[in-house]
């Protein structure tokens, strides 16, 4: 009888630690935040990542970089997102509107500039037309916002059916960059914080900026987030002014009208 009475406090016992041990594992558990963003702003966020896991071990930030259009049709389609960050107003206005996305929960935080890449020197955006120009590389502006900021230029600048035949439409602005580089076209149009990850472009030269609409940077909660708690906490850091240190560093402006 003693000895039955043991075996069975024994399984009490050890069953009581096995159930602490999965309550353990279940408060260790961590809470992956999933931020879809525009590509320029790859490096600033994979620095500002590694500073707030550091300071929130509890938390994973998984990035989904891509091009702000295509990733706005992800989030309106269900995507699971809890943070968008886009490189253009209009692509949060379409969540709003799709009801994925609260007014009050959206902040234009940065600001950002065009400038046109060369293989060899040239003097104006009508250089473009020269015949050593063959291959032009763009953003797709239906999906990239860097794409459509530079149609607009290459628009008032009364070039862009002059030099279409020479476009090639890329998948996101990281693309563009990549295509120069590589001498796979003889120019591209990217955003000046995309130089700030290469040494490998020759010449540039600034678009100036009333030759299309201003470049910001709007940064969204979205509505359907999982981890309301950890969402709105890491929406509030990427906002900060140790962040916004970190996107100067990388070539962006602070929107300061905001």
């Amino acid at each position: 009888m003693k000895k039955t009475f043991l075996i069975f406090i024994v399984c009490i016992l050890l069953s009581g630690c096995v159930n602490q041990e999965k309550e353990q594992g279940r408060s260790q558990e961590k809470v992956i935040l999933t931020v879809s963003a525009a590509a320029s702003l790859k490096n600033a966020l994979n620095d500002i990542e590694k500073s707030y896991e550091g300071e929130h071990k509890h938390v994973d930030i998984k990035f989904n970089y891509g091009a702000s259009g295509a990733l706005a049709q992800q989030i309106m389609s269900g995507a699971p997102v809890d943070i968008f960050f886009s490189a253009a107003q209009g692509k949060v206005d379409d969540l709003v509107k799709n009801k994925a996305v609260d007014k009050e929960d959206t902040k234009s935080l940065l600001k950002n500039h065009l400038v046109l890449i060369t293989e060899e020197k040239l003097t104006s955006l009508d250089d473009l037309q020269q015949e050593k120009i063959k291959k032009i590389a763009l953003g797709n502006p239906e999906l990239v916002p860097a794409g459509e900021y530079g149609k607009q230029a290459l628009e008032n600048k009364k070039l862009y059916q002059k030099v279409k035949s020479k476009l090639v439409l890329t998948k996101d602005v990281r693309q563009v960059l990549t295509y120069v580089e590589t001498g796979n076209t003889e120019a591209g149009i990217v955003y000046t914080s995309d130089l700030k990850s290469t040494n490998k472009i020759k010449h540039t030269l600034k678009i100036q900026d009333d030759l299309h609409e201003p470049i910001t940077y709007p940064i969204a909660k979205i509505k359907d987030t999982k981890h309301k708690k950890e969402t709105e906490e890491l929406y509030q850091y990427l906002q900060n002014n140790q962040s916004k240190k970190v996107y100067q560093k990388y070539g962006f402006d602070i929107n300061e009208k905001e």
